[in-house]
């Protein structure tokens, strides 16, 4: 969801059930989504509930027995869409493979009385911080880290999954539009690889260095079981893509190279003719 000036508002995931529409989001966005939508029914047929109470989100790289809750007949599972670019969206990244190709992440909604037996059951469990270096890995933006108050869709490669080009009207359709034909998003995100100590851990708003200016901040950071220390960071867009950057944690400055994820020219995709200057033709 987009607020007027196309700035991200809220990321939500939706299970439609056929009876009952499902908004899985951060724990503390609810609030604030349940309020928004209640000042917007304008039908009475339509009923808002938290049911955060009942049920409980697991999620899943694949496909456990669990007692996933329908109350309706259908099973509650949200699968994330991020392994390929869906209709009417849009990738700016230009990877030949996208690391999200074996992106198979869902979320499942179990009632909170069967919590017990999954950990009593045979299920390995993981941490989320294995999920978290999983997610970085496959270059997949989160609401909770990499969006601030000036976040647009375009500069988290979001047009992949979360947006439609061709259809509306939505709020905040007008930015979308216009960053994506004319013009370019103002930041860009990129994965880092850092050349220090592994000991070194940056920390989440930690500065992006070049040379003596400040060109972004760290928004994700997690050890990964192949790839090591990775890190999510939104830059500049003007920040020289081939440069070696330093991430500055506490008092120490961190080497580190650039994987470009949003390139430097991405948007202006529709193709406008040069209109001539007054003067400039002759007869």
């Amino acid at each position: 969801m987009l607020d007027v000036t196309g700035r991200l508002k809220y990321a939500v995931r939706l299970i439609d059930d056929g009876v009952e529409l499902w908004l899985l989001l951060e724990r503390e966005e609810a609030g604030g989504l349940l309020a928004w939508l209640s000042s917007m029914r304008f039908m009475l047929r339509v009923e808002l509930a938290d049911r955060t109470a009942e049920f409980a989100t697991v999620g899943t790289l694949g496909q456990p027995a669990l007692p996933v809750a329908a109350p309706h007949g259908v099973p509650l599972v949200w699968r994330d869409p991020w392994m390929s670019v869906t209709q009417g969206g849009h990738q700016y990244a230009a990877a030949e493979r996208h690391p999200a190709a074996g992106w198979t992440y869902s979320e499942l909604l179990l009632p909170r009385t069967e919590l017990a037996g999954l950990a009593a059951s045979a299920i390995p469990v993981a941490g989320l911080l294995a999920l978290e270096a999983l997610r970085i890995a496959a270059w997949r933006p989160c609401f909770a880290t990499e969006v601030d108050e000036k976040s647009i869709p375009h500069e988290l490669d979001w047009l992949r999954t979360a947006v439609h080009l061709s259809k509306g009207c939505y709020r905040g359709q007008e930015t979308v539009a216009k960053v994506h034909n004319l013009g370019h998003p103002p930041r860009r995100l990129v994965m880092l690889h850092l050349d220090g100590p592994d000991a070194v851990l940056p920390s989440r708003g930690d500065d992006v260095v070049l040379g003596e200016k400040t060109v972004g901040q760290v928004t994700s950071v997690a050890l990964h079981y192949e790839l090591g220390l990775v890190v999510l960071a939104v830059i500049k867009r003007r920040t020289d893509s081939t440069a070696g950057l330093l991430v500055r944690t506490g008092s120490l400055e961190v080497p580190a190279t650039q994987k470009v994820i949003v390139s430097p020219d991405a948007g202006a995709s529709a193709t406008v003719p040069r209109m001539p200057r007054l003067g400039s033709v002759r007869g």
